[in-house]
């Protein structure tokens, strides 16, 4: 008898997994150890940044150094950048299609320069930090641990996801957050398990080096008898969509003025020192148009009773009408003229504080639509809705999930194909 026939052809699904598996344990050497750096140096990004804050706080004259400040950065660049000022963009283009690498140099230079804008006054985030040193860290290490070329995105992928994560203690966005930003309205699958991982592990690193992220609280708002079924409230869900045509469009009007902004400087001011210089000029004078120092650095919060802060917003009074407008403005001039940091948590400011000033005339609680706006306006400039839905949750607990998915979708939809990544790929049909 013939044994040939006899033998058990293998599914092809069984061929694939085991692909799959031998490509995860090839890649997994490479994000745990990626995953624990990127989680470390976010830890000493924070840490380095509360001081910084603080010594800004306690010397109110550094804000007058502003304009001498971005001079040293962009020198900095000069000297040691070679091809790292564009940051997160080159990151996505790197995944995208593997070319030059990502230099590891980017780590430090980011580090140092978003201190010194945070330092001197900027309207700075610190995401954009967390992320190129996490994405600097995996490109450093893919040689090391002599990672095939296809699997090159995966450990990139997995840096921004560790990078992201533990700087906002909220480890499934950032995994999410990796796996949605490349493409919008795609995600990236294949790295799913590694950037989870990375996600996890990143923030878990990050906490074991003491670091506390601030917390934020919505209350738990019941249902009417009149609108509730179950659990939701129609006429709550109503008042969330229409304050996300609020938020899409502010969104909006952040990434056509930061792009404006930055194309502006780059086609008129042709010395590339001049633009901070300018660009803090005209932070000066927009602070003393404004009358106080609310809308400069991180934002979060503040020594001072009086100023207007993210966690402010959360409460009654918290904010003035247009203090969305001012950290707006701010930000996109601080960003635009050259100096270094993150827009995210100017975001977060920027969506809490409109939905500070728009509770009232939607009668909502404040608490309710600033945490809605914090995280959908952030969805609508990044085109990432399934991430910041899932921060979100995070950060405020499940309760207002529908409501939360909502915002983010709506504000999304209503902002258009741009976004702040500009190396972010639209889908093609």
């Amino acid at each position: 008898m013939d044994r040939s026939k006899l033998s058990v052809k293998t599914p092809p699904f069984v061929g694939q997994l085991a692909s799959r598996g031998v490509h995860l344990l090839r890649l997994l050497p490479a994000v745990l150890v990626v995953s624990v750096l990127a989680g470390s140096a976010s830890a000493l990004f924070l840490t380095a940044l509360e001081q910084v804050t603080r010594l800004r706080f306690a010397h109110p004259w550094l804000l007058f150094l502003l304009p001498l400040g971005g001079p040293i950065i962009v020198w900095l660049y000069h000297r040691w950048g070679s091809g790292s000022e564009r940051g997160t963009n080159l990151i996505l283009d790197e995944i995208h299609q593997p070319g030059g690498g990502v230099p590891f140099r980017m780590a430090p230079l980011i580090l140092g320069t978003t201190l010194l804008s945070h330092l001197f006054g900027g309207s700075v985030g610190r995401e954009g930090t967390a992320v190129q040193m996490g994405g600097a860290i995996a490109g450093g290490f893919l040689d090391g641990f002599r990672i095939p070329k296809a699997l090159h995105s995966s450990v990139l992928l997995a840096g921004v996801a560790a990078g992201f994560g533990s700087v906002f203690g909220t480890p499934l966005a950032g995994a999410v957050f990796a796996l949605e930003v490349l493409t919008r309205g795609r995600l990236f699958s294949e790295a799913l398990v590694p950037c989870l991982i990375a996600g996890v592990l990143g923030d878990l690193t990050c906490t074991a080096w003491g670091i506390h992220h601030t917390a934020y609280a919505i209350a738990a708002i019941e249902p009417s008898t009149r609108f509730g079924f179950g659990h939701l409230d129609l006429l709550l869900l109503v008042k969330a969509a229409g304050a996300a045509l609020a938020f899409g469009w502010v969104a909006a009007g952040f990434i056509r003025t930061s792009h404006a902004v930055q194309r502006f400087f780059v086609t008129r001011v042709h010395q590339a020192w001049l633009r901070p210089v300018l660009g803090g000029l005209g932070v000066l004078l927009l602070t003393w148009i404004i009358g106080n120092r609310s809308y400069l650095g991180l934002g979060v919060t503040s020594p001072n009773p009086g100023d207007v802060t993210l966690v402010s917003c959360f409460h009654e009074g918290g904010a003035v009408s247009l203090s969305w407008l001012w950290k707006l403005v701010l930000t996109t001039l601080t960003l635009g003229s050259g100096f270094k940091g993150g827009e995210v948590t100017p975001l977060f400011f920027i969506g809490a504080a409109l939905g500070n000033a728009l509770s009232g005339a939607l009668g909502v609680p404040v608490d309710w639509l600033a945490g809605l706006g914090m995280v959908s306006v952030f969805a609508a400039a990044s085109n990432t809705p399934l991430a910041c839905t899932l921060m979100g949750i995070e950060l405020f607990g499940s309760g207002p999930t529908v409501y939360l998915a909502t915002a983010c979708m709506v504000a999304t939809f209503v902002s258009g194909p741009g976004g702040i990544y500009t190396a972010q790929r639209q889908p093609t049909p």
